[in-house]
């Protein structure tokens, strides 16, 4: 029998529920006769991560991948950890174990999700005994109007925030106030943005995206409720650490709308271009040194040596084929793939229209 780490692997969708409503453009990505929204808008693409979720503690699998075969593969941490090395690449598991250290999402948002923060790396080591918090980022890949609103996002706060009036926000669940307390960009398919732990943020109505990031799932909640009325529990809102310490999560420096595109809104920079293909950097260690996210728009063929690290694809647009020396397989707009470090060499090839992907890296 052939090593799973020996070959490109493709993975089953790993939808995933959320307290807020969507999934209808990512239905309809991965080319459904019936999409619609609900409460499943996320996709956790090659994920070795259980999803935290109020209510559901006993959907014990929840945002864990599985490979994708005839009557059920094996879920991809469990692979992993039979055989780290060769799936993560030995530097990577000499560094941070069988942990995979990123984590790659497909979000589609109907409804907008609830104002929160993420804990930064020194945050989540002291107060949350975490080797990762949960610094991300976001790229833009589409959208939709919803009740005349274009795509936003929320990000960061206006001038004048302090740790004082945010906390008088959050006692009286001030919603507007809050709201208004945050910077508040119109998002465009193409565009990228870095998230970093400790930044209050918000994705807004109508946004689909690819988020990548550190491999938790630490959320603090500054809303109680959702719009459709689904209640936090106290610790489903400060993730077990009590409220005082959640408020010390938050960075309180603050910026104009100008200051926010100038820090966090990432350009994309051309690696390579012929008339096979391209390859765009959306997400370099210039950026952070957390994770990596490149482009590829292949309307030949494209060989891409892999130096020994893992890589998580995403096949954004057209279709084609991909493949490692013989191994090769079909793919088209929706497939998802994990390319173990084992890995030497992958080869794309574009059907009849160009195919595009979109290459996720843990980090060095």
């Amino acid at each position: 029998m052939i090593p799973y780490s020996s070959g490109i692997l493709k993975l089953e969708p790993t939808r995933v529920w959320r307290a807020y409503k969507g999934g209808k453009l990512l239905e309809e990505w991965h080319y459904a006769q019936a999409p619609q929204d609900g409460n499943f808008p996320e996709e956790w693409v090659a994920s070795s991560i259980k999803a935290r979720n109020p209510g559901r503690e006993s959907k014990t699998e929840e945002g864990l991948s599985r490979v994708s075969m005839l009557g059920g593969g094996p879920l991809l941490k469990e692979l992993i950890e039979q055989d780290p090395v060769s799936f993560l690449g030995r530097g990577h598991f000499e560094k941070y174990g069988c942990n995979m250290a990123v984590l790659v999402k497909m979000i589609d948002s109907l409804s907008r999700l609830i104002i929160q923060v993420h804990p930064d790396k020194e945050f989540a080591k002291n107060v949350m005994s975490s080797d990762y918090g949960k610094t991300e980022a976001w790229y833009i890949i589409g959208g939709r109007e919803i009740d005349g609103q274009e795509p936003y996002v929320l990000i960061g706060f206006k001038p004048g925030m302090t740790k004082e009036k945010w906390r008088m926000l959050f006692d009286k669940q001030d919603i507007d106030g809050m709201l208004n307390a945050l910077n508040k960009l119109a998002v465009k398919p193409g565009e990228v943005y870095l998230i970093e732990g400790g930044v209050p943020h918000a994705i807004g109505t109508g946004c689909f995206l690819i988020e990548i990031q550190e491999p938790t799932d630490y959320t603090m909640r500054v809303e109680r409720k959702t719009q459709q009325g689904i209640v936090f529990p106290d610790e489903h809102c400060h993730q077990g650490i009590g409220f005082d310490k959640m408020f010390d999560c938050f960075h309180y420096d603050c910026y104009t709308e100008a200051e926010v595109v100038k820090r966090w809104r990432l350009t994309p920079k051309l690696l390579s271009r012929d008339q096979s293909a391209e390859q765009w950097a959306l997400i370099n260690r210039e950026a952070t040194e957390l994770f990596e996210m490149q482009r590829v728009i292949v309307r030949q063929g494209l060989d891409r040596k892999m130096n020994g690290r893992y890589c998580i694809a995403i096949i954004s647009e057209g279709g084609g084929c991909i493949g490692s020396g013989n191994d090769k397989f079909d793919v088209c707009r929706g497939d998802l793939v994990f390319i173990p470090a084992s890995v030497d060499t992958i080869s794309f090839e574009a059907g009849g229209e160009p195919l595009e992907a979109i290459l996720c890296f843990p980090p060095k």
